[in-house]
């Protein structure tokens, strides 16, 4: 893979992109208008309203018919407007999930999303990935590849190099030179060039497609569906008792069927559904916004509840910017810090064999940091070798993590091998003896309390022609260790401190010695950085004893992929809700088994990311604790919802019940309904979706995984708001009768106190700490258009003949108007004294 590739330019892939199309599937059609349309219309709200109208039109009243038609074609308009922001949020996050590939263009090595590959790109396979498009393949180092997806065949199949004469095959079978589309890269690494993309490929061509964002039946959504049934359930007994009382008391068939319908518009809570919908999909594409993918939406509702966030250090608490830092050899230490102007001849086969164990190209931010210190110090000298080929590479394994790069010089007179890895299995490559161990170890843990990390350098020289198959199998000589540093990302301290403060235990894990963990854990704040359990521990102890130990310890070194499911499963066996980071092929059954698995997106495998439910796109750990905050932020808004909803249905399911068992003026007909649902149903998604988080939402406990998302407070909360309102709506009706203001009157004022009190419900609602001004000023857009367009509406209403004729209302006083408005407030004031008085409170619901 010496061989530097100067792929396609920019303007050539975009001129193929624009011949070709992008290399995507095709996806399902979008629903047309009518199918839209069809699909709206058949909401039980609206055919209720249409109901409504065809007995307004039975009855000879025109006017009244048109009017709920009217209702209808708002309503289906709100309805649109809402499908269209979910769907562009829905688009914008297929968009992201699109998987990455790695391309040469230009002659540099660049990331982009896999549907933006054309024709003739060449492309950068290694272990975990996913093969974003067929290629053939240019040079390859240990290849091979799961194309279980095409052919059924579970195991996976070595790959060889293109001749440039092979015409491609179907999948299946070894040696071949082709990959495809769809397949999974299982080990070793390659250069290919695509051939085919899109519908072109063997997997478009047979039709089948992965999914990226996948839908499931979360907890929230079987909740609010058993909420749906249990209303509608009432309703319908509540319906079908006002019509028979109507009925056999005032003898009227068609009005007692108008205001049980009437009653089942007010009692049905068709906003759950929509809300659920609305406040996932646009946190979702919040948490976008955030750098932070969603993959499974379970996840939105899961992170409120965590409680132990398990993070690799090296790329998520760190910049991942290898800087080569310090040298070691016989014994002595060399501190690039120190500002050496000139490299000692000491030092230079240590700089020389690291870099010949590195890619020429490189891709690895520590080869990129070994590139870079050697070829500034010895690029003009003669341990840089331009004209040696390299003959063959041994790969990183799980049996031994060092790999060596075969060198052969132009003279050809013998093979010079350079071999890097960690320490342990250098040393083991070395065979060296116990007491040079001894002094090996002494001086890691010299470099580690620095906050380096730490890599063994060997070389070797073989002069026959036949090169072994294992390294092992090489006379490796010990040259040194060189030590990185990777800064600290500069959010990070905060962010730490910012889970502390939220009850959130962060634990770090890493491939790193003890005292570069223990160094990084000092700097970052982290609790107990002096305490640790090393890899090797962790293979020898029990899961019983890991479950006791782990409670605090919060630094684990020295560990491999493997055992992050050990860790994950004594913290689950503990009672805690674990959120784990991961990004290699290994630790996929980590993210699996973690209540929340987040990938890491610049430098994560597909696998990483097929297995998680989140994927941090710029791979920090700020972004993680972002996501936390926006989890608790929707998850609390939600209930805010919700407590909404059920306050607000009362009054107005109250005042289409009581006049009609009192014998009393119907007071809300089917156009009144549908009036006030015009305001809750923008309220309840889109305004308290908008609600920015509770001050003090980062300062509380998480909370249980568990926990309904209508307890028992919340319920005597909402049954006492909309009891309020009912209670002065009735006071306000029966005093309007008394004092002889006649049925429209009474109706009027009561129906301007209800929409007062809708109002009222949705301001004192969106938040539980701040007082109702501070709510105002909070600049939540949309909550003004939604208290400006019902004032305007309302007052449109009262002062324009036609409409007030519509609605059966009469003209009102600006004193009855500033009443009804008060008592409204006055309604609600004692749940702000309720908020003042519990602000000390984590939360009042």
């Amino acid at each position: 893979m010496e061989i530097q590739y100067e792929g396609l330019s920019d303007q050539e892939a975009i001129e193929s992109l624009n011949k070709d199309g992008y290399n995507e599937l095709p996806s399902q059609k979008k629903p047309s208008v009518f199918v839209t349309f069809f699909n709206v219309i058949r909401e039980p709200m609206l055919l209720l309203l249409l109901g409504s109208g065809t007995i307004y039109l039975f009855l000879g009243e025109v006017r009244d018919a048109l009017l709920l038609l009217t209702f209808v074609f708002v309503v289906v308009g709100i309805t649109f407007y809402q499908e269209r922001k979910t769907e562009k949020a829905l688009d914008a996050l297929k968009n992201l999930s699109s998987p990455r590939a790695l391309v040469i263009r230009n002659g540099e090595q660049k990331s982009i999303y896999s549907r933006e590959l054309v024709k003739n790109d060449i492309i950068v396979l290694r272990e975990g990935d996913r093969v974003p498009a067929d290629a053939v393949i240019l040079s390859v180092t240990n290849l091979l590849v799961d194309e279980s997806l095409l052919t059924g065949e579970s195991l996976s199949v070595r790959k060889s190099v293109w001749d440039g004469k092979e015409k491609s095959v179907r999948p299946g079978g070894e040696d071949l030179p082709f990959i495809y589309s769809g397949t999974m890269v299982t080990q070793g690494r390659a250069v290919a060039r695509v051939t085919s993309t899109g519908i072109n490929t063997e997997i478009g061509k047979i039709g089948k497609s992965l999914q990226t964002i996948k839908e499931e039946d979360t907890l929230l959504k079987k909740e609010t569906a058993k909420i749906v049934k249990d209303f509608s359930i009432i309703g319908l007994i509540l319906c079908l008792i006002v019509f028979s009382v109507y009925f056999l008391v005032r003898g009227g068939f068609v009005k007692g069927l108008l205001a049980g319908i009437t009653l089942g518009m007010a009692m049905l809570p068709e906003e759950f559904p929509v809300v659920l919908l609305v406040f996932l999909t646009l946190g979702a594409w919040r948490m976008s916004k955030r750098k932070v993918l969603t993959r499974k939406t379970a996840a939105i509702e899961t992170l409120g509840a965590a409680t132990v966030l398990c993070v690799d250090k090296t790329g998520t608490l760190t910049l991942n910017q290898m800087r080569l830092d310090g040298l070691m050899v016989n014994n002595q230490y060399l501190d690039f810090q120190d500002g050496a102007e000139k490299l000692p001849e000491s030092y230079h086969a240590l700089c020389e064999y690291a870099y010949l164990a590195s890619q020429k190209i490189p891709f690895d931010p520590i080869e990129k940091g070994i590139k870079q210190k050697t070829e500034q110090y010895l690029i003009d000298t003669e341990h840089i070798h331009p004209n040696w080929q390299l003959i063959r590479e041994y790969p990183l394994s799980r049996e031994l993590l060092a790999l060596s790069h075969v060198w052969q010089s132009p003279d050809k007179r013998e093979f010079v091998i350079a071999a890097k890895g960690a320490p342990e299995a250098i040393a083991d490559l070395c065979h060296l003896d116990k007491k040079q161990k001894r002094i090996m170890m002494g001086n890691i843990e010299f470099m580690s309390k620095k906050g380096l990390r730490i890599l063994g350098v060997a070389k070797a020289l073989f002069d026959k022609s036949n090169l072994p198959k294992i390294q092992h199998d090489y006379d490796f000589e010990f040259v040194g260790l060189i030590g990185f540093t990777d800064p600290v990302r500069p959010t990070v301290p905060k962010s730490i401190q910012e889970c502390y403060d939220a009850g959130v235990r962060v634990i770090m894990i890493t491939g790193d010695y003890p005292g570069t963990a223990q160094y990084i854990a000092g700097q970052i704040g982290l609790k107990n950085p002096g305490k640790f359990i090393t890899g090797a521990e962790l293979q020898e102890i029990d899961q019983i004893d890991l479950r006791k130990r782990i409670k605090n310890i919060n630094v684990f070194a020295r560990v491999i992929p493997e055992q992050k499911l050990s860790i994950v499963n004594a913290l689950k066996a503990n009672g805690e809700i674990v959120a784990m980071t991961g990004d290699g092929v290994n630790d996929a059954p980590a993210l699996q088994a973690a209540h929340i698995g987040i990938a890491m997106g610049e430098r994560g495998t597909d696998v990483a990311r097929e297995a998680a439910d989140l994927v941090l796109l710029n791979d920090d750990f700020s972004s993680i604790v972002s996501a936390i905050r926006l989890g608790r932020r929707i998850f609390d808004n939600l209930k805010k919802a919700i407590a909404f909803i059920l306050s607000v249905h009362m009054p107005i399911a109250g005042m289409s019940l009581f006049p009609v068992l009192f014998g009393l003026p119907v007071v809300l007909m089917p156009a009144h309904i549908a009036f006030l649902e015009l305001i809750i149903d923008p309220a309840c998604s889109v305004v308290f979706e908008s609600e920015k988080e509770e001050t003090n939402i980062m300062k509380r406990p998480p909370r249980e995984l568990k926990q309904p998302l209508i307890n028992k407070k919340i319920l005597i909360l909402s049954f006492l708001q909309g009891l309020s309102i009912l209670a002065i709506v009735l006071v306000v009706f029966l005093f309007s009768l008394h004092f002889g203001l006649g049925e429209n009157g009474a109706r009027t004022l009561s129906f301007v106190t209800i929409v007062f009190g809708n109002l009222f419900l949705i301001v004192t609602n969106l938040s539980h700490t701040d007082h109702f001004i501070n709510i105002l000023k909070s600049k939540n857009k949309s909550l003004y258009w939604v208290l400006g367009g019902a004032f305007v509406f309302l007052v449109l209403i009262l002062n324009l003949p036609f409409l007030r004729n519509v609605f059966y209302f009469s003209s009102i006083s600006p004193f009855e108007f500033f009443m009804s408005f008060t008592v409204a407030a006055v309604s609600l004031s004692w749940f702000e004294i309720y908020k003042k008085v519990n602000n000390n409170k984590t939360n009042i619901l």
